[in-house]
């Protein structure tokens, strides 16, 4: 166990741990939403640091992440945990452990230092946070993060955006890029489908582009819970108020977890989605889950031609030069270097 960060001790033992905007008032020997923060004795603690469930060396296009560093290969690594409960969940095993078994995972501990060194075994140019919220095992990807960038590996993270912004500003000079799940533009959905508000992931999302992290958005569509084109014009016109150079990345769903109940998104959606993202004046809109399709290629902005051809999470063909357009010069928004 850790102490944790970004808490405070209030009488009785109990303390009120900030870390994330679910802000949970935890007694003595309670845990939080997250199922892996602890009140121990009017202390508390993280349940998982170094306590890796899964690490892999993988495309960063799969996060996905495709204007920082495409083709490159990013060190993923995840503990138990999440502060959300979606229910469609892909990754329910781990995200959902502590909630559903009151277990954090494996007793063997890995540290920063080691972390680093897989990444760089691997010739990893990041290391992901990842697979779950990051947040929920803050204090280790810090440690990672900031001994990473020491060695020259910057961090990413794969997040819902409900980070507490005092933590969020912490991590912040460590973090390359994130991508945030914007998972649909109402609030009773959010409260109802994944355990969370809408507002603070939107203003994390405002607040990570003001901090000069990359940011790249994905939304996963899903039949009659956020496929309203409505709600989707809403996501677009948000993202583009922040900035029209955030890619958003609009991913088909399949059936997981507790939602087996409805069907796969019908390609007519998301291609959809696709365009109403453009007239929302968005420069880079991408399918999927949809591998081979035109959607995973990027387009210059400017005059349309093809600067990035993708398969699935593999690079086909990139013809940027130097972040730039080979056909008309445009600056080609992103991390290429």
């Amino acid at each position: 166990m850790k102490e944790a960060l970004f808490y405070e001790k209030l009488k009785g033992k109990k303390v009120r741990c900030f870390l994330c905007r679910h802000n949970c008032l935890i007694e003595e020997g309670k845990r939080g939403v997250c199922g892996v923060r602890e009140n121990k004795g009017g202390v508390l603690y993280s349940l998982v640091y170094g306590k890796i469930l899964s690490a892999n060396p993988d495309p960063i296009e799969k996060k996905p992440l495709f204007h920082l560093l495409p083709g490159s290969f990013s060190f993923s690594i995840a503990t138990a945990g999440c502060n959300f409960h979606c229910l469609h969940c892909q990754n329910y095993t781990i995200s959902q452990l502590p909630r559903e078994t009151g277990e954090v995972g494996t007793e063997r501990e890995v540290p920063p230092e080691k972390v680093v060194s897989m990444a760089m075994e691997y010739n990893c140019a990041t290391i992901a946070h990842t697979y779950t919220e990051p947040t929920i095992f803050f204090e280790y990807a810090y440690d990672v993060a900031k001994l990473g960038k020491e060695k020259g590996i910057r961090s990413i993270f794969v997040t819902n955006g409900y980070i507490g912004e005092e933590a969020l500003r912490y991590i912040a000079p460590y973090l390359a890029g994130a991508n945030v799940d914007l998972k649909g533009f109402r609030e009773e959905t959010y409260k109802k489908i994944y355990g969370g508000r809408l507002s603070p992931v939107l203003d994390n999302i405002k607040l990570m582009k003001e901090l000069g992290i990359w940011v790249e958005v994905t939304t996963l569509v899903i039949p009659t819970i956020n496929d309203s084109e409505g709600e989707l014009r809403d996501i677009a016109n948000f993202i583009a108020e922040v900035g029209t150079d955030i890619p958003w990345h609009i991913s088909r769903f399949h059936p997981d977890y507790k939602l087996t109940n409805l069907p796969p998104t019908p390609r007519a959606t998301i291609d959809r989605a696709r365009e109403i993202g453009k007239e929302a004046g968005l420069r880079y809109v991408y399918s999927g889950n949809i591998p081979g399709d035109k959607g995973e290629n990027t387009y210059c902005y400017q005059c349309g031609a093809v600067l990035i051809r993708r398969f699935g999470f593999q690079i086909i063909e990139n013809r940027l030069k130097e972040g730039r357009c080979p056909e008309c010069g445009a600056e080609i928004d992103g991390v290429w270097h």
